[in-house]
């Protein structure tokens, strides 16, 4: 047993010298004469000869099935990882292509003299919102390299929600593309200490995933409250929903809905999550009874230093 656990820990050269010991020991104090390696019986000499023989082949059979497993480890690592490479390529090859191409045309069609003025604030209003999206997909990609490298430093200060969401609102109304974004300001909220461009990421990729995936006309709704010092933040919609069997993986790295119409990189959800997470807070995703998902995130900070002076 000592044998088998020790070529499960070690490397070949310890199990080898464990087996070795373990035959002279099983000698010295079970075989007559017993508190000596002398062995007068040919019985007895053929029996320690078999017991070592075990024992080095136990040693070697677990510590190639060791190896073995190790092998079969790495191998599914690197598949894995050839899998998520080509992901990545293959959304970012889209998502970096289409923005640019868009830019490129424009800026052709604008070298042309006889283009009237609604034409060309036409071309500058689809160069402004492919800039914007191939703007996010870089965000996107060197906020994710914070979070997996550790380097992301939040830059706490105190933040008013009602100012950051309206202000998410309002960098997104050219894009909301006939969806109607509603939030009712709080005025009873406190100042929380947060790190507002991280919080405003959030909220910016939450409700650009809203846009992106509801149907025309579709309602988004915010909500922001308190409760004890912990913010809570709602954001809703009247769409089609997630699959029950999707929700689990919505903030995987990379994953996107089956079946959904071209458009992300499946990191946006998966941004957000760390984020919140990085302010010691948590996000759930739900369906609704009567259609759509909310969104909603819990963040504990301390605010009773401030509420009183706000609410002045």
């Amino acid at each position: 047993m000592s044998v088998s656990i020790l070529a499960m820990l070690f490397e070949i050269l310890p199990v080898l010298i464990a087996a070795v010991m373990s035959a002279l020991i099983w000698n010295f104090f079970f075989i007559p004469p017993v508190f000596t390696f002398h062995i007068t019986n040919a019985e007895d000499l053929l029996l320690f000869l078999l017991y070592f023989a075990i024992a080095l082949v136990n040693a070697s059979l677990t510590f190639k099935i060791r190896e073995a497993e190790k092998k079969a480890r790495d191998k599914e690592e690197k598949e894995n990882t050839i899998k998520l490479y080509n992901t990545l390529l293959n959304s970012l090859s889209h998502e970096l292509r289409t923005p640019i191409s868009t830019i490129l045309g424009a800026v052709d069609t604008l070298k042309e003299s006889k283009l009237t003025e609604n034409q060309k604030l036409q071309l500058l209003n689809e160069i402004d919102i492919a800039s914007e999206r191939l703007n996010r997909q870089v965000e996107n990609l060197l906020n994710m390299s914070r979070l997996e490298s550790g380097m992301l430093k939040l830059k706490l200060d105190w933040c008013d929600i009602n100012d950051l969401v309206n202000s998410v609102i309002q960098k997104l109304a050219i894009s909301s593309n006939n969806r109607r974004i509603e939030f009712i300001t709080n005025e009873k909220l406190p100042l929380f200490k947060l790190d507002a461009g991280i919080i405003d990421q959030v909220l910016h990729n939450l409700i650009h995933n809203a846009i992106l995936y509801t149907p025309i006309g579709s309602v988004i709704k915010i909500d922001a409250s308190s409760d004890y010092g912990c913010l809570i933040m709602e954001i809703s919609d009247n769409g089609p929903g997630f699959p029950k069997q999707e929700i689990d993986q919505v903030f995987d790295k990379f994953y996107r809905l089956p079946q959904t119409k071209t458009g992300g990189s499946g990191l946006g959800l998966s941004i957000v999550k760390g984020f919140v997470e990085a302010h010691s807070g948590n996000i759930i995703l739900k369906n609704l009874e009567n259609g759509g998902a909310k969104f909603t995130i819990k963040i504990i900070t301390n605010t009773s230093f401030i509420t009183n002076l706000k609410n002045e």
